[in-house]
């Protein structure tokens, strides 16, 4: 809930992905954007969990491989990953801190990320910049050593929480 004069205090409430993702892809489907706090490892290392903010909105035109979506990737089980396969209306996508992927039917699709708030940065960086576009080509490119950086993250984020 946002405070609608400075007297009052910011609430925060969390939901079940189940309960409120729907509600996600209802103000989607009617034009709205849509603010989501990421949840979650499964981007890592660029977005990390409860840190970090995605802007999703629905797709004006159809997904391609490398777009950042949020899909219904099984009967009430939700993912915000990345597109690594199209194959008709079969789509492939995999969390950038994942090995494996998932499948389902682009119909499930629910929404496309436009832009991340990363780091608490007041500026978002959107999927159509430079900086995104260059770390996404890095980072899918290593997936085969993604396995060991991805464990050097994990042991540097140890570290620092030590």
């Amino acid at each position: 809930m946002t405070p609608t004069n400075n007297n009052q205090q910011l609430k925060h409430k969390e939901f079940a992905n189940d309960v409120i993702i729907p509600e996600i892809a209802r103000l989607l489907d009617e034009g709205h954007s849509v603010t989501l706090t990421l949840r979650g490892i499964s981007m890592r290392p660029f977005l990390e969990d409860g840190r970090d903010k995605a802007i999703l909105t629905k797709p004006s035109k159809p997904v391609r491989v490398g777009d950042v979506v949020l899909a219904e990737v099984l009967p009430r089980r939700y993912a915000l990953h990345r597109i690594v396969k199209i194959d008709g209306n079969l789509i492939t996508m995999r969390g950038d801190g994942n090995l494996a992927t998932e499948q389902f039917d682009a119909s499930k699709v629910l929404g496309i990320a436009r832009c991340f708030y990363r780091k608490g940065c007041k500026r978002p960086d959107y999927t159509t910049g430079w900086k995104w576009r260059i770390y996404s080509a890095v980072w899918t490119a290593l997936l085969p050593v993604r396995r060991y950086l991805l464990f050097a993250y994990r042991m540097t984020l140890k570290l620092k929480h030590k």
